[in-house]
């Protein structure tokens, strides 16, 4: 019932960061995952200058909220890629998290990984002593091929590191594995390290994912799941909205304000169920 409770950035996809923090902080949450995901959500990244990453810690300080953890995605199965994560390990650092996520392939472009377990697990492994060095937790998340919890926790048991585990990702489990959180989260949870609270309507690879306690999703149910194993980690919340709406340019009358309503309605939720 402790757990940090933090607003994803990615649910301001579109939107600058100095909107998105300004968002977050009205809507009542202390605590951020930063999003720095090429081509998608550039909140932060590693080759902004120094100038403007300094700039962007003092308005997380002046809007009393704290970064906790980096939505870094990289395809890990790309070598070259892998130099990209290596520096968002280091830009994480630099903001003080203690946690970085990614999906196995590119997050939002819809690539197929086509590659077996072992690569990516030796993938992995090879970013473990950047992890280490920094004393930083990678978290991979359940999304596209590896779309569950027991398919990701194959590659967190091949790694074998202690900074190495799964991000649970409660709609993407029902969007691209098909399954209830519920059920899945069993399958897995000795090595979750960080949860995507996310709501969904619809089952299947419907887009609709809300903001959380909109949606259809037995969100209260699994993190009282979660109280039972002893999960201490973070809760961070992402919204996802339609496909229309996340896809597009951010630039029609009402946009932000939906944004910020969503971030609104989140914290709403989670204070009513006494998580805030």
């Amino acid at each position: 019932m402790n757990n940090i409770v933090s607003y994803n950035t990615n649910s301001y996809h579109g939107f600058n960061v100095d909107q998105t923090l300004e968002g977050i902080a009205a809507a009542g949450f202390k605590y951020v995952e930063l999003c720095a995901v090429r081509g998608w959500t550039e909140h932060i990244m590693p080759d902004m200058s120094d100038d403007e990453l300094d700039r962007v810690q003092k308005k997380m300080d002046g809007l009393g909220l704290k970064a906790v953890a980096l939505g870094g995605h990289c395809n890990l199965t790309d070598n070259e890629r892998l130099k990209d994560f290596e520096k968002n390990i280091e830009l994480a650092h630099r903001f003080g998290m203690k946690y970085i996520i990614s999906s196995t392939g590119e997050a939002h472009f819809g690539e197929e990984e086509g590659n077996p377990d072992d690569v990516l697990i030796a993938n992995i492994k090879t970013l473990v002593p950047t992890l280490e060095k920094y004393d930083m937790t990678m978290a991979l998340e359940i999304h596209g091929e590896y779309g569950t919890g027991e398919s990701l926790y194959r590659l967190t048991r091949g790694v074998d590191s202690p900074y190495v585990g799964i991000n649970y990702d409660t709609a993407n489990v029902v969007f691209y594995g098909g399954l209830s959180p519920l059920d899945d989260i069993k399958t897995c949870i000795d090595d979750v390290k960080f949860v995507h609270l996310k709501d969904k309507i619809g089952w299947g690879n419907e887009w609709n994912l809300p903001a959380v306690g909109q949606g259809e999703l037995p969100l209260k149910e699994f993190m009282e799941y979660m109280d039972t194993k002893g999960y201490e980690g973070i809760y961070s919340i992402e919204v996802e909205y339609d496909q229309e709406f996340c896809m597009r340019d951010k630039d029609q009358p009402g946009d932000l304000d939906r944004a910020n309503q969503a971030a609104v309605d989140a914290y709403t939720y989670m204070k009513s169920i006494g998580r805030v």
